[in-house]
C-alpha cells in the first residue's frame, strides 16, 4: 500500500507539463578545453528552487609572471550551487565561475572564449557529429 502511495506521489510530482523537475548537468574534475581528462559523468539536481537550478562551470587561470596575464589552465564542471563571479584562489590562481540554467547538460567546457572547439565535436552535447 505504501509503495502505491509513493508511486502516485512521484507520478504527480514528476509529470512533464512543460517544466522539468530535474536538471541534468555534466560533472568533470579536469576538462582541458577539448575533452575531459577524468571520467565525464552526468549529475542531477532538483529544479525546484530558484537559487539551486543552475549547472556550474569553473574556469581556472594561472598568472604568468613574465607577461603579467592570466592564462587558461583547466575547467571544472559540476552540479554545485552556483554564484557567478571571479575569485582568487591562491596568489597566482584565479577561478571564474559561470552558471547556466537554460537547458539540461548546458555546462559543457566549450563555453570559454580562451579555448577553441575541436573540429568535428558538437558544442552542445560534447559528442561526435554524425
Amino acid at each position: 500500500m505504501f509503495q502505491l502511495l509513493l508511486l502516485g506521489i512521484f507520478t504527480v510530482l514528476f509529470m512533464d507539463e512543460g517544466k522539468t523537475w530535474i536538471r541534468f548537468c555534466y560533472h568533470c574534475d579536469f576538462f582541458d578545453g577539448f575533452k575531459c581528462l577524468t571520467h565525464l559523468k552526468k549529475c542531477w539536481k532538483f529544479n525546484l528552487m530558484i537559487y539551486n537550478r543552475s549547472c556550474t562551470i569553473d574556469h581556472y587561470y594561472y598568472n604568468d609572471k613574465i607577461t603579467g596575464r592570466y592564462l587558461y589552465r583547466y575547467t571544472k564542471l559540476s552540479c554545485n550551487p552556483c554564484e557567478e563571479g571571479m575569485f582568487q584562489v591562491y596568489h597566482d590562481l584565479l577561478r571564474e565561475t559561470f552558471c547556466c540554467n537554460h537547458a539540461d547538460l548546458c555546462n559543457n567546457g566549450n563555453i570559454n572564449m580562451d579555448t577553441t572547439v575541436k573540429f568535428g565535436k558538437g558544442i552542445d552535447l560534447m559528442v561526435e557529429k554524425s
